[in-house]
């Protein structure tokens, strides 16, 4: 470890916290539906949307209209793009006349884009069209990230409103993120992409002369596009197989930078702006730390282990860090912060490849994501399920009291508690399930091209990254079979939306409920001891459920290296 890589490290996270109160400034007038500078421009479209649909805004729903409009809304958007990629062949801006997709990658691939997972068991670049990546992908990935943000909007407002029937109203969510919010900053995103080298194109591919004197062709497409909402929606599906750590995705360190910052800049603001809906900003500043305290303790630990490199390669004579699978122009310090920025939340886009770290530093952004990806999260995701978490902190912190738990003015009861418990225990459960049945099957036992604990750790990381909604892979694993597309895709739609229902149960008995002011016997929710409470139930909840596994996988495979025995 370095002096420069922890300064970058220290400069992303003070940059971030700088960026939080001015983006929960803009989120908090889009959940209050007010006005913004925008407004005078995209006004108009706005509201023409909403006639063309039939739909008015200030109409409010209940929690089970709201699930049932949201669960509707992205089954239509699933089969439009399984529909996409079966007839690619057929379908114009195919320059490159690709066939269409088959069954199973089709569905694996239109339930991954979905549920904001962007799991890709694909090289985007040799097969899909520019019609596919733009109509059949980006579409998904501001409508999934739009919808994680409205559904953060509406436990917002649960725990704001008192004595309401309501939550708020999906479309007028939805609509208000994607217009003010996604496309501005994407627009300005992608020119600064371009300006950086990043190709905007519907060309198919260039021939350019090498250095040595050869021709090659490199594929090209609309990347810089692609990429602008990839980052900003915490979507990670790469243009390129390659994903970030492609010249034409992630040209420069200062690109690779900028990236980060927009995988978690959303979900910093969206703390501030629980904090403000609640009336109290220093409940959104708590959360914000305690998620900060997380991450840097990963950070930390992947810096570290990366940096440490490999003692059975430094007795061979190969000195230094571990630089297998890493881009040069990155190094160390950026690719084990980028690795553990992905996982944290639930984007998903590397820009090293996370089946080449070391064993300890290859376990952090698999167990970022066992923690339930609420270190930051996906946009709206990763603040709604850490939520969830700090009801069950509320409810353990009100035992230790001798009180009924409360939360931001609202009572905690038997119901609440539950329903945290139901939409927290799909994780485990569908990981771990579907890992033993894969560790078991032929047809499982088929897609790791290692064998032991290597190998058991790229079945655990994918059905991790399914059902948590990353997408990141350990990519020793063959998964463009219909064993594994079928799985998996079965796995991300029940890690997103087995969660969203229970959550948004969770929102509209909220709102019903009266509030409840603080009194000299209410635990309290701002200060140090309710920061280390949430750090700790999130960790013991989300990661010692995980701790056989990891055992059996990465622990095993660390313990072997150190031991001289390599995978």
């Amino acid at each position: 470890m370095t002096l420069q890589g922890w300064l970058l490290i220290l400069a992303f996270v003070a940059i971030l916290l700088a960026l939080t109160r001015p983006i929960g400034t803009w989120l908090f007038a889009l959940y209050e539906g007010r006005r913004t500078p925008l407004h005078l421009l995209l006004g108009p479209i706005e509201r023409g949307f909403y006639r063309l649909a039939g739909i008015d805004p200030e109409e409010e729903m209940s929690w089970r209209r709201y699930a049932v409009h949201m669960l509707l809304f992205n089954a239509v958007l699933t089969l439009f793009t399984y529909a996409v990629l079966r007839l690619q062949g057929a379908l114009p801006f195919n320059p490159q006349g690709l066939a269409g997709l088959s069954q199973h990658l089709s569905f694996n691939t239109a339930v991954s884009f979905a549920t904001n997972t962007n799991w890709q068991s694909y090289a985007g670049e040799s097969t899909l069209s520019n019609l596919s990546q733009m109509l059949g992908l980006t579409i998904h990935n501001f409508l999934s990230a739009a919808t994680g943000i409205a559904l953060a909007f509406a436990l917002f407002r649960g725990f704001a409103r008192r004595q309401a029937s309501t939550i708020g109203n999906f479309w007028a969510d939805c609509t208000r993120v994607t217009l003010y919010l996604l496309l501005p900053l994407c627009i300005l995103y992608a020119l600064f992409l371009i300006l950086s080298g990043v190709p905007q194109s519907l060309a198919a591919t260039i021939d350019v002369n090498t250095l040595e004197g050869a021709r090659q062709t490199l594929a090209t497409g609309p990347v810089a596009s692609q990429e602008a909402i990839k980052m900003l929606g915490t979507n990670g599906g790469g243009f390129f197989n390659a994903n970030s750590a492609h010249p034409f995705e992630n040209p420069t360190a200062l690109t690779n930078f900028v990236q980060m910052l927009s995988i978690f800049a959303i979900g910093f603001g969206l703390t501030w702006t629980f904090g403000k809906a609640v009336g109290n900003t220093r409940q959104g500043w708590a959360i914000l730390s305690a998620m900060t305290i997380l991450f840097l303790a990963g950070v930390t630990v992947a810096y570290w282990a990366e940096s440490a490199g490999n003692p059975v390669l430094h007795q061979l004579g190969v000195a230094g860090a571990n630089m297998e699978g890493k881009e040069v122009r990155f190094g160390t310090a950026a690719s084990a912060l980028f690795a553990v920025v992905t996982t944290a939340a639930s984007c998903g886009a590397v820009n090293a490849m996370h089946d080449s770290f070391t064993a300890l530093g290859g376990m952090v952004p698999l167990f970022n994501i066992q923690l339930g990806e609420v270190v930051v999260g996906g946009v709206g995701a990763g603040i709604y399920g850490f939520l969830l978490f700090a009801i069950l902190a509320v409810f353990v912190a009100g035992l230790m009291v001798g009180r009924t738990p409360e939360y931001v003015g609202k009572k905690i009861e038997a119901r609440e508690v539950k329903l945290a418990v139901l939409a927290i225990a799909v994780l485990p459960l569908i990981i771990l399930g579907f890992t033993a049945l894969s560790s078991v099957l032929q047809q499982g036992l088929a897609g790791p091209l290692n064998k032991g604990p290597h190998g058991f750790s790229e079945i655990l990381y994918a059905f991790t990254s399914a059902v948590g909604n990353n997408g990141s892979a350990f990519a020793g694993l063959t998964a463009n079979t219909p064993y594994y597309d079928g799985l998996l895709g079965v796995a991300m739609w029940i890690g997103r939306f087995f969660i969203i229902v229970p959550m948004l149960a969770i929102a509209g008995n909220l709102a019903a409920k009266k509030h409840t002011p603080e009194s000299p016997g209410s635990f309290p929710t701002t200060g140090g001891l309710w920061v280390g409470l949430l750090v700790g139930i999130v960790l013991v909840l989300g990661g010692l459920t995980f701790l056989p596994s990891l055992a059996l996988g990465p622990i095993a495979d660390h313990l072997a290296m150190i031991s001289g025995q390599l995978s």
